[in-house]
Parts: C-alpha cells; structure tokens; sequence
C-alpha cells in the first residue's frame, strides 16, 4: 500500500518512472494500477446514493467497474481516428510520445476523482435529489478532467516545442474524448444507481442522445438546487476550478515562450 501511494505522488509530481523521458512500459503497470483502483474506489462512492441495504450492494460494485471501463472504452474509441489525424498531419513519428501523454491522462483523471470522493458523500448526505446527484457528479468529472491537463501538457511540452502543431491536435482531442466521453457514460449508465429503480449493471433504454436528457437535467435543475447547497458546491469546486485554471493558463504561457 505505501508503494502504492509513493507511485500516485511520484506520478503528480512527474518524477521517477514518470519522468516525461521516461519509457512508457517502466510506468505502463503503475499507470493501470492507479486507474483501476482509484477509478473503482470513486466508482463505488458514486454507487452508494442508492443506498447501503444488502439488495442494494452491487450497486456498489457495478459503479466501481464501470468507471475504468467508461474512461479505457472512450480512450479505445478515439485512439484510432487521431491516430489518423496525427498521420494526416505528419506528426506519426512522434505518436509515441503522444500516447504515453495520452495514457497518463486517463489515471490523473481517476486520481483526481479519487481525491474528490469525500466531497462527493457529503454531498450526498446533503442532498437526496438524483437529478441533482447526476448534475454534481457531472461537475466532479469535468474537475479531474481539468486538471488532468496540467499532465497531459506536461507531456505534451516537448512535442508542441518541436512542432506547434501538436497544440492544436491537443485541443482536437480533448473535443473529440468528451463528445464520445458523455454519450459512452450514457450508454453504460446506471453509475450512481436511482434508489427507486432495481440494482442493474445496465439501463433497458441504454441508447439514446446524452446531450438532450443532460440539457433537460440542467433546465430542471434550474431553481431547484437550496441555497445552503448551492454554497456548499461553490466553496468546494470554485477554488478548485480558479486554481486549475490558473495552472493551465501558466502552462501554456510556458510553452508558448519555450517554442521556437
């Protein structure tokens, strides 16, 4: 357990075995580990708003798989077609680089959520509304995918030195892994689990469009959030996001001033 957590700090700190020089297979198995466990151990938070009843456990369960499965079968899906459009581009040659920023991503993103899963029970004490629990889980995700960016640009630094092209490539896959991200988050959907629905791995109505029932969710939710919950959810995420933010925009200054 301790070499466990001394490879997540080496990992944020970009250090050791995950060095941006570093080979990809000397990192790959921590890289894994840290993805499964983190991402299972947020995954089983989200499974506990349907309730901790023994008919209710799975639940459980089923949330803490499908969150590495939701992150590795979006990555799986959008690997190939940027593949092709690094090659289009000329930049093959440095795909190697590419994917091993690419693969640090997916962990940072469950690191992240593993760190922000306190916040996420206590929301859940705080608020018994599911449309509400889905639109804050939302945010939580959209959190660790912000900061997961600070490693993929860590990674990305020396390749949009070499080649500024890799900047805007960058920013074609961050559209492309949150398009198909949503809709794959939908079709493998129950992660939280509506406690008046019966435990499933799987929605019967697994299909559909994510970003009309994500619209309705918002437009519902609109006058509904009290007040003390609506400060709860700002002080925890607004710092967060301000100083993310902050951090992101240093980096590209950074990389810009370093490209020739």
């Amino acid at each position: 357990m301790r070499a466990f957590f001394r490879a997540a700090d080496d990992f944020l700190r970009g250090r050791g075995v995950f060095a941006v020089d570093a080979p990809l297979m000397g990192r790959l198995r921590w890289l894994l580990a840290l993805m499964l466990v983190c991402g299972l151990f947020y995954g089983a938070v989200m499974g506990t708003f349907s309730g901790l009843k023994a008919g209710r456990l799975h639940q459980l369960l089923y949330s803490g798989v499908k969150v590495p499965i939701l992150l590795l079968a979006t990555f799986v899906l959008c690997l190939p077609s940027f593949f092709v459009v690094n090659t289009l581009a000329g930049l093959r040659d440095d795909f190697g680089q590419v994917l091993r920023a690419l693969v640090a991503t997916q962990s940072c993103v469950t690191v992240v959520l593993a760190a922000l899963a306190p916040i996420t029970a206590f929301w859940y004490i705080s608020c018994r509304d599911y449309g509400l629990v889905l639109l804050f889980n939302m945010v939580m995700f959209g959190v660790a995918t912000l900061a997961a960016q600070i490693v993929v640009r860590r990674y990305y630094r020396p390749l949009i030195a070499r080649e500024p092209r890799h900047r805007h490539l960058l920013w074609a896959w961050f559209v492309l892994y949150a398009f198909v991200g949503v809709q794959m988050g939908w079709v493998l959907r129950p992660f939280i689990g509506n406690p008046e629905a019966p435990v499933a791995f799987f929605r019967a109505e697994a299909w559909g469009n994510a970003y009309v029932v994500v619209g309705g969710l918002i437009f519902r939710a609109v006058g509904r959030v009290p007040a003390p919950l609506l400060t709860f959810l700002g002080i925890a995420t607004l710092p967060l996001l301000v100083v993310l933010s902050h951090l992101l925009c240093s980096a590209v200054s950074r990389n810009r001033r370093r490209t020739p």
